[in-house]
């Protein structure tokens, strides 16, 4: 039996719905069993979605769930955990560490929260870092258009160049060439686009000097990448079934074209660098839709499918 975890975060927002409706789209899976986090003060009336599939077993904590464990893939557990959502996240984690769970799939949190609950970390990835110890992460966005890998992380802009060196960029690429072994077929025989870091790519080094002597270096250990595309024309639509994975430098770079052409309708978020599988969706907490029934569950659906197929 597998067991997953699901964290619906954020209270005030639409990660309870949006894993309700997506595990009553999915229904109970085979040899599975899913670990809902959620808190007392959750919108309940989203769970009818859940009873309607699954015999739901109402329990306190973690460790009460892994007790009560059954072989019935009917039965999911509804952890209402008594901390706020970053606690579910790092206790979840921490038993995906342990084998205890086999995989991770997570709701939006805001950063905010994070913050207020004492954490140090910036977001998801900084809480899943700090139980595994693992130095380099590196956030993918899966997509039916196309596929983005994040070099850096949630780091301002101006230590964006600082933080891009020989590592950081060859555990990019390699991480690269992993994602496209468990892409849809219509991705595995393109090759990897690596986009530079300043505007047009550097032009030659008269806008920045880094895709002239970094990239440059570095992309000789890897033929099967193109690169660096000049960053303002890599996503346009023509380009699109180009490539199997776009790596891009920073955030905002990969985040802004992928999020404006699959918003919440396709798409899921994989971390790349755990000792685990972590699935996520690939958009934020919508606080303005909390309430009105009106979330999207795509992207929540394709993050529970994903983490079923890659547990396997």
């Amino acid at each position: 039996m597998k067991h997953i975890a699901i964290t619906s975060g954020d209270v005030s927002g639409v990660g309870l719905e949006v894993t309700a409706k997506a595990l009553h789209l999915l229904g109970p899976q085979k040899k599975t069993q899913f670990f809902l986090f959620r808190s007392a003060d959750s919108e309940t009336p989203q769970l009818k979605h859940i009873d309607k599939k699954f015999n739901r077993i109402i329990v306190q904590s973690l460790p009460e769930a892994l007790s009560k464990k059954t072989k019935n893939s009917d039965d999911l557990f509804d952890i209402i955990h008594p901390q706020n959502a970053p606690h579910w996240v790092f206790d979840a984690a921490t038993a995906c560490h342990k084998n205890q769970l086999q995989g991770l799939v997570t709701a939006p949190l805001s950063k905010t929260l994070i913050q207020s609950c004492g954490f140090k970390a910036k977001g998801h990835t900084e809480i899943l870092q700090s139980v595994s110890k693992t130095k380099e992460l590196n956030m993918v966005f899966v997509g039916d258009q196309f596929c983005v890998l994040l070099a850096t992380g949630h780091i301002p802009l101006k230590k964006v160049s600082a933080a891009l060196n020989e590592k950081t960029l060859n555990v990019a690429l390699q991480r690269g060439l992993l994602l496209k072994s468990i892409l849809p077929n219509k991705f595995k025989n393109k090759p990897i686009a690596l986009l530079g870091l300043n505007p047009h790519a550097g032009e030659s080094g008269v806008l920045g000097s880094e895709e002239s002597l970094l990239f440059k270096r570095v992309l000789k250990r890897f033929p099967q990448v193109k690169g660096p595309l000049s960053p303002d024309a890599a996503f346009l639509k023509q380009n699109w079934g180009l490539y199997s994975v776009y790596v891009c430098c920073y955030h905002d770079q990969g985040l802004i074209p992928f999020k404006l052409v699959h918003g919440t309708k396709s798409g899921y978020h994989l971390t790349f660098g755990l000792p685990y599988v972590r699935t996520s969706v690939d958009h934020g907490t919508a606080f303005d839709l909390f309430g009105k029934n009106k979330a999207d569950c795509s992207s929540m659906k394709e993050a529970i499918s994903a983490c079923l197929q890659l547990t396997k």
